[in-house]
């Protein structure tokens, strides 16, 4: 009898350090392999790491208010860790992914389960491998229906289909960034991009390889769109169709109409698509290209896919209407297209946008260069290495994970907690550049109180060229109340900033050449990475890492590490 009770404390003891905001919702489990596989693209046939499988990844779908038990086991030689992109994590920090930042990697042959509850969220988001450019194959659509009997703020549409951008290399990415740290210099670009994982037909031996939607007539569809291409912003349309925009990040917004959009690394969106009310006796392109601002080469191809409306009779050779899309540095376009973004801000769907701010922040996000190694020259500008970073600090990745030394108290010789709150050295950021380029290196983390309101305006620079930076923050949303072109002007700017309705976001632009401000409130404990979803400029160092401290409240503290938690 005394081992039957004593198991029954135990699973009293392990149930009670579970999140334990599952009423209502329900737990779902799913199984990830992550195992090698072969896959034939453009001619070109590779052995790729990829999740059961399948490239791209299974689809996870939940509900808001589910629980998700998500056992990654480590089949292959490197090691692995999965980020739940967009999900608040509220205080399972330990769920989050991102390599030494909320945990040591799943190193092969090992396994770890990610346990989390989707708290007041809804809507597309995704997951990808986080540990160096493996997500360039470890990637799938994470989608959350509303809970069970709430409707959408918009038309029930009559199918739902996922696109999701990628990039396909002939190469392994792994060797490709590998030389890249070793030379210095930039990496080499994708040989395509692809919807679903297919490269479409304007690619050479790649017309088999195409995404078909195929739809009826006078119906509404909803395109879940996700951008989980490693480097670059895309633009995207589909020819002869506008569509309408309902939500942006999982989160609604005031619905507008638009033929075309632009999405960054790391950004999701939700359209309806009304398709024509009467057969149009033709087929029509949809496609993403580009968009591109800083100096360096990059993929200039364009991935399609075809919409194809069911035929009353079979017809062959149907007339093919093609997409035009914004030149491949339309800066206007992509500042006109933020702006148009509204989050609802109705009773059912309020924007708690932060007014009173007790922390400004100022934060430089671009390029500069480091020193080469000693008697070797390097591929960066001028002999150097290329490198990049957010207040002119490089971050270093710790060699352990970052949340478990400040859990147990071990964070000396790990990390600083002195990140600085603005650039050490004024210079025109947007004009022209300083002589020295070199960054500085560390890994310091911004220290904030628990329910600090934080407002953080960060600034492109022009240091190797001015270019777009898809900044994406851990474990929150954010408000993006203000952007602009030019240095930040904090008497002028502030005037203007949107407090009603802004867009809520989890990945937002800064602009090529400018600024752009967003408010949060710093309501989850835990270690959370920022960093540019350029997986380019991720490496080169442009990241931090924000420290949230514990509240008061029991449910306002970091709950501890789960058994399971991979070791470093």
């Amino acid at each position: 009898m005394g081992g039957l009770l004593g198991f029954f404390l135990s699973l009293v003891a392990i149930t009670s350090m579970l999140p334990m905001y599952t009423v209502g919702g329900t737990t779902r489990s799913y199984e990830f392999n992550i195992e090698l596989q072969n896959v034939t693209r453009l001619c070109h046939t590779k052995s790729m790491v990829t999740v059961n499988g399948k490239f791209p990844g299974p689809r996870i779908v939940a509900r808001e208010g589910d629980r998700l038990l998500i056992k990654v086991t480590n089949h292959v030689s490197s090691n692995i860790t999965i980020h739940w992109h967009g999900i608040r994590q509220l205080r399972s920090g330990w769920a989050d992914g991102p390599a030494y930042i909320t945990q040591c990697p799943i190193q092969t042959g090992q396994s770890y389960v990610y346990n989390y509850t989707v708290i007041g969220q809804r809507g597309t988001l995704f997951w990808h491998a986080h540990i160096s450019w493996l997500r360039a194959s470890v990637y799938g659509p994470l989608i959350i229906l509303p809970k069970l009997n709430v409707p959408y703020p918009f038309t029930k549409p009559y199918k739902e289909v996922p696109i999701i951008f990628g990039e396909w290399f002939n190469t392994d990415p792994e060797a490709i960034i590998s030389q890249a740290t070793q030379t210095g210099g930039g990496p080499n670009v994708s040989d395509a991009y692809t919807f679903n994982g297919l490269p479409g037909p304007l690619y050479n031996c790649s017309a088999k390889d195409t995404f078909k939607l195929k739809v009826k007539t006078g119906k509404t569809y909803l395109l879940r769109l996700i951008n989980a291409a490693l480097n670059d912003e895309l633009f995207f349309r589909i020819a002869n169709h506008t569509l309408t925009v309902v939500e942006a990040d999982a989160i609604y917004v005031k619905p507008f109409n638009t033929e075309t959009l632009i999405l960054a690394p790391g950004q999701t969106t939700n359209v309806l698509l009304k398709t024509k009310s009467k057969f149009p006796g033709a087929n029509f392109l949809m496609s993403a290209r580009p968009y591109v601002t800083g100096q360096g080469t990059f993929d200039n191809s364009t991935v399609a896919g075809i919409l194809e409306y069911e035929s009353p009779v079979p017809m062959k050779n149907l007339p093919l209407f093609t997409p035009t899309l914004p030149s491949l540095n339309d800066t206007s376009f992509v500042s006109k297209f933020s702006n148009r973004l509204r989050s609802l801000a109705n009773s059912k769907f309020p924007a708690n946008v932060p007014q009173k701010i007790n922390k400004h922040l100022f934060f430089t996000v671009g390029l500069g260069t480091a020193p080469c190694a000693q008697n070797r020259t390097c591929q960066g500008p001028n002999g150097t290495r290329f490198a990049a970073s957010i207040n002119n600090v490089s971050f270093v990745q710790p060699s352990v994970a970052l949340l478990q030394s400040h859990f147990f108290n071990k964070s000396k010789g790990v990390y600083s907690p002195y990140f600085p709150i603005n650039p050490l050295h004024w210079f025109n950021y947007t004009g022209t550049p300083p002589n020295n380029t070199f960054v500085s290196n560390g890994t310091k983390l911004m220290v904030l109180p628990f329910n600090t309101s934080v407002e953080l305006v960060m600034q492109d620079t022009s240091i190797l060229g001015a270019e777009s930076h898809p900044l994406h923050l851990h474990g929150f949303n954010f408000f993006v109340v203000g952007q602009g072109f030019g240095n930040y002007d904090p008497k002028k700017d502030p005037k203007y900033f949107n407090l009603v309705d802004p867009i809520e976001r989890n990945t937002v632009g800064v602009p090529s050449g400018g600024w752009v401000a967003i408010r949060f409130l710093a309501d989850n404990p835990g270690v959370w990475f920022m960093h540019c979803h350029l997986e380019v400029h991720t490496g080169w160092g442009l990241k931090m890492a924000w420290l949230v401290l514990d509240g008061e409240l029991p449910n306002q503290k970091l709950l501890p590490p789960p058994a399971d938690l991979p070791k470093c």
